[in-house]
């Protein structure tokens, strides 16, 4: 397509080594990019001195980076500038480029002020309405904002957020897939957990449930010895990468999902693509994903059993069909159409991507 950036700046404070959803996407972004024949420059914490972040202390923050920052984006000369995090990096970009006038993007990838009222003692209330207001003043200087799904469009123009578009996300299916499946010592039915072990996740919704068969969990996080003392019945892992993260998606029987506030949950595209239904609430994410076929390929269900014993039923084979359906290549499209050229004026272009792909089956090949 004429007209795409060929030098690209993404700048983000969650960045290698850290494993997340985040991460994933930027890096399989990159890749997609840069097979384009589209020159990518990522800006992460790991170019600068780092200080630990205060409730994730795994978590690297990026100290004093106004300075450095500059210099690397002067001698890259992007043609497009993506804001993809809020934090120091974030709005030393956002104020770089403002002060510049220069247009540039952003992304909506976490629920901050969900996250910060499950760690601090204010009422929630207050909490989600004082950093939403900070959170929608930060992401309207952007001439667009991405998010995930449809749902979450339509939750963040309520906050009265603006500039809104459609960027969803892909899954590898070559590196995802159902031949990895082994009958290992664990119980059949198999039901696994995968991500983040911290509270935001929700992960003791799933292990509290009367389920037959075994608990797996995949992960590491700060709440991973808490949660091995309190559930000693469960199979924590630790944390898998590569093959043997699509073994364990591929040998479980249901992946289940339980956290209310991810904004799209990659971990449930890859299980799919391993031929493994999911469980989860109806909410943002996975809503968004598993209502998005006529075959059930999982079950929804504010009764988190109920979703978990549904999602047995599931057809496999047409699990890992649908997952296919979603390709990396199609969301790096609506990525691109979603940039606007730095030296342009501040304007709606981005917002197309958004108006041409209004349902996430957009993303799909």
């Amino acid at each position: 397509m004429t007209g795409w950036p060929q030098r690209v700046a993404i700048v983000t404070d969650a960045w290698h080594p850290q494993v997340n959803g985040v991460v994933r996407s930027l890096s399989q972004l990159r890749t997609e990019l840069q097979a384009r024949g589209i020159e990518v420059m990522i800006i992460g914490p790991d170019r600068f001195r780092t200080l630990p972040c205060p409730v994730y202390p795994e978590i690297r923050l990026a100290l004093l980076p106004a300075q450095r920052l500059r210099r690397l984006l002067r001698e890259f000369r992007p043609d497009a500038l993506h804001i993809a995090t809020e934090g120091p990096l974030g709005l030393a970009a956002r104020r770089w480029a403002r002060g510049r006038k220069y247009a540039f993007t952003t992304s909506f990838h976490t629920r901050f002020p969900e996250y910060i009222a499950a760690r601090l003692p204010f009422p929630r209330a207050f909490t989600e309405r004082v950093v939403y207001r900070w959170m929608r003043g930060f992401h309207g200087a952007a001439a667009a904002v991405m998010a995930a799904t449809p749902s979450l469009i339509a939750e963040l123009t309520a906050r009265r957020f603006a500039n809104l578009c459609l960027w969803t996300r892909g899954v590898d299916t070559a590196r995802f897939h159902p031949e990895a499946r082994i009958e290992g010592a664990d119980l059949h039915p198999i039901f696994l957990y995968a991500g983040r072990l911290a509270v935001e996740k929700n992960i003791e919704a799933f292990l509290d449930l009367d389920l037959p068969g075994s608990k797996v969990v995949v992960g590491d996080g700060p709440d991973r010895a808490h949660l091995e003392r309190r559930y000693p019945g469960a199979r924590f892992t630790g944390m898998l990468s590569g093959d043997a993260l699509t073994r364990a998606y591929a040998s479980a029987d249901v992946l289940v999902f339980p956290s209310r506030t991810d904004t799209f949950g990659l971990v449930m595209l890859e299980a799919l693509a391993c031929g493994t239904p999911v469980a989860a609430y109806p909410v943002t994410g996975p809503r968004d994903i598993l209502s998005a076929t006529d075959r059930p390929v999982g079950g929804l269900d504010e009764d988190l059993r109920v979703a978990a014993l549904t999602a047995l039923d599931a057809d496999r084979n047409h699990c890992r069909r649908f997952a296919e359906g979603f390709s990396w290549s199609a969301a790096t499209s609506m990525f691109l159409q979603n940039l606007v050229p730095m030296a342009g004026r501040r304007s709606m272009a981005g917002a197309r991507g958004f108006k041409s792909a209004g349902v996430l089956s957009g993303v799909r090949a």
